[in-house]
């Protein structure tokens, strides 16, 4: 496994924006307490005065909420120790101290998918399907709106869980009548 298929596992098992997930520094993970903390973004932003001119940023995340620390399950816990750098100062996806670019980790992600022969989805897309499946796993909406730094809980389960025919059908199966 490379850098980049690390920040796509991240990603999956944590739901962290793309910004987010460029802005992790390897400090801000503690492995002791087997959480990570997210306290910066890099975005992309147009240069005032230039039409075609861009620069990266780092930022605060998206809100006050945003700025969270989440709980990491014990494998990846194990997978991030394997990349540990010797840099402290080192960006997690790129394991050095230069900023990493979202549209990067963007490219990145999208040419795995075709490698694999999978549709194109957005990066963000994998926040959905955290989203998603945590809820099927049976997380409360309240722990996983504030493991995905949203300011309410309405925000999660009107834009983030989306309800498959499947899991539909198991629900309308524990109405089943026993006629037998």
């Amino acid at each position: 496994m490379d850098l980049t298929k690390l920040g796509i596992m991240i990603s999956i098992y944590t739901g962290v924006r793309i910004g987010e997930l460029c802005g992790l520094k390897w400090p801000d993970i503690d492995f002791f307490a087997k959480t990570i903390r997210i306290e910066r973004a890099v975005q992309r932003i147009r240069v005032s005065g230039k039409a075609k001119k861009t620069e990266l940023i780092v930022s605060s995340p998206k809100s006050r909420t945003s700025t969270r620390t989440i709980p990491l399950p014990d494998f990846l816990v194990s997978m991030l120790q394997a990349f540990k750098p010797s840099n402290p100062d080192a960006f997690i996806v790129t394991g050095k101290a230069t900023l990493p670019d979202p549209r990067t980790m963007q490219y990145r992600y999208k040419a795995l998918l075709l490698k694999a022969g999978l549709r194109t989805l957005t990066f963000h897309s994998l926040r959905h399907m955290f989203a998603t499946n945590c809820i099927e796993l049976g997380f409360d909406v309240k722990t996983l709106s504030e493991i995905l730094g949203h300011n309410s809980v309405e925000i999660t389960l009107n834009r983030y869980v989306h309800s498959s025919l499947e899991r539909k059908r198991q629900c309308m199966n524990m109405l089943s009548l026993d006629v037998t």
